[in-house]
């Protein structure tokens, strides 16, 4: 991990940004840093964990489950995104689990430090409000397409949100799209999401490099 010290990390944090230099002093001596490996678990569904975790580095997977292993993918975690304020704010246990998809870095700020911040700074609580209504619309959006789209909607969907735009302005997914995974995040088997993205790449939408990367060739919103 970095030797940056912690109120150095805190200040690259845009959920911190606004702090006062005094408020930013007082998370930096609060919060601790930690490392999660591949596959462990930054936070668990149905349990607490009493601490907001603020991603430095690396990349984690949002997901939920059933008692039969069926997992639905809900969301892809980056650097400066953060987990666990929604049970740090009503005490509830986690509604989902956050796996590290690769080494990654976190802050920890427990929920006394987390309580004393928000109404300190309005402009902490107001970003803190942001997120949530953004998780919200993106909980709406995947409803919507469960219940209005089909498969091809669904998957087209996924790989439009997935998607970044590239020096020449064209929509590229850079690391290689899952079936399985993809599956996971539409509702629907990976046999099912293998047929569609081969039609998708014979009807000319989209086009995998040989690097496993997902060029968006034409517009998917208008499927489904």
């Amino acid at each position: 991990m970095s030797m940056l010290s912690n109120l150095e990390l805190i200040r690259r944090v845009p959920l911190f940004a606004m702090l006062t230099a005094q408020q930013a002093e007082a998370v930096a001596e609060a919060v601790v840093k930690r490392r999660f490996k591949r596959g462990e678990l930054v936070v668990e569904q149905g349990k607490k964990s009493n601490a907001l975790f603020i991603i430095l580095t690396g990349r984690a997977r949002v997901f939920t489950s059933d008692n039969r292993g069926r997992e639905v993918i809900l969301a892809n975690l980056q650097p400066g995104d953060y987990i666990g304020e929604m049970s740090l704010i009503d005490n509830e246990p986690h509604s989902a689990t956050v796996r590290a998809e690769v080494q990654t870095d976190v802050l920890m700020l427990g929920r006394l430090e987390f309580a004393r911040c928000l109404p300190e700074n309005t402009s902490m609580a107001y970003a803190v409000m942001k997120g949530l209504v953004q998780r919200l619309r993106n909980a709406d959006r995947k409803i919507e397409s469960l219940a209005l789209m089909d498969v091809y909607g669904r998957v087209a969907r996924a790989l439009m949100e997935a998607a970044e735009l590239d020096a020449a302005g064209n929509h590229i997914i850079r690391d290689k799209v899952s079936r399985q995974d993809l599956a996971k995040m539409v509702g629907a088997s990976r046999e099912m999401v293998s047929r569609v993205m081969k039609d998708l790449e014979e009807r000319g939408f989209i086009e995998t490099q040989e690097s496993g990367a997902v060029l968006i060739r034409e517009r998917l919103n208008t499927l489904g």
